[in-house]
């Protein structure tokens, strides 16, 4: 396995992990601050002042509580608290098999704790269209995306969104979907694959 980062300068949260029989581009939900100050903006919580302070509410408010419908609404507050800080996104990958196909993926849990859920995505690769950058509106930006393009069982045609609850910049899509189109669709010429 080796693990380097192509974009270290600019994009330090992509990175790309070489295995003797795939390839993984990862990108993590964290990135540098555009203003050029080099901060670290992050996209998951990892404790707040309200996870320490819950814990003493709860001891303060327990012995008070005397019906199990206070319980039991106490109970749904903090399973829905926990939830929330247990299933934020922490990174999203494409793994490529040049041979069999590619693997969208997206990792929750909670930063401090590491992945407790994986959702996974295999679109085989006799199944596979196209891998492509497409840009799409959000609000009044435009934003580029990357789209695996499948074609179902009955013929139909799906697009499966890479790195979408993140959404990195334009350089970090350029450099996945070129490594993609050179492991994939090695030996077809670009324009053969364009739409007109």
């Amino acid at each position: 396995m080796r693990t380097n980062r192509p974009l270290l300068d600019t994009h330090p949260e992509f990175s790309v992990i070489e295995w003797p029989t795939f390839h993984e581009y990862r990108v993590e939900n964290w990135r540098l601050a555009r203003d050029g100050s080099s901060r670290i903006i992050r996209g998951t919580v990892t404790w707040t002042w309200l996870d320490l302070c819950l814990p003493l509410l709860i001891s303060f408010l327990w012995p008070r509580v005397g019906n199990s419908t206070a319980l039991v609404s106490i109970g749904v507050v903090l399973s829905i608290f926990a939830w929330s800080r247990c299933n934020q996104v922490l990174y999203e990958s494409v793994l490529v098999f040049p041979a069999l196909g590619i693997q969208l993926e997206t990792h929750y849990g909670h930063p401090s704790l590491g992945p407790l859920f994986v959702s996974r995505r295999f679109i085989h690769i006799s199944r596979l269209e196209d891998f492509v950058i497409h840009e799409g509106l959000r609000r009044w930006n435009v934003r580029y995306f990357l789209a695996a393009i499948k074609r179902s069982n009955n013929g139909s045609i799906l697009f499966h969104v890479a790195f979408e609850n993140i959404l990195p910049y334009f350089p970090v899509l350029l450099e996945v979907y070129t490594r993609v189109q050179s492991s994939v669709f090695p030996l077809q010429p670009r324009d053969s694959r364009e739409i007109p």
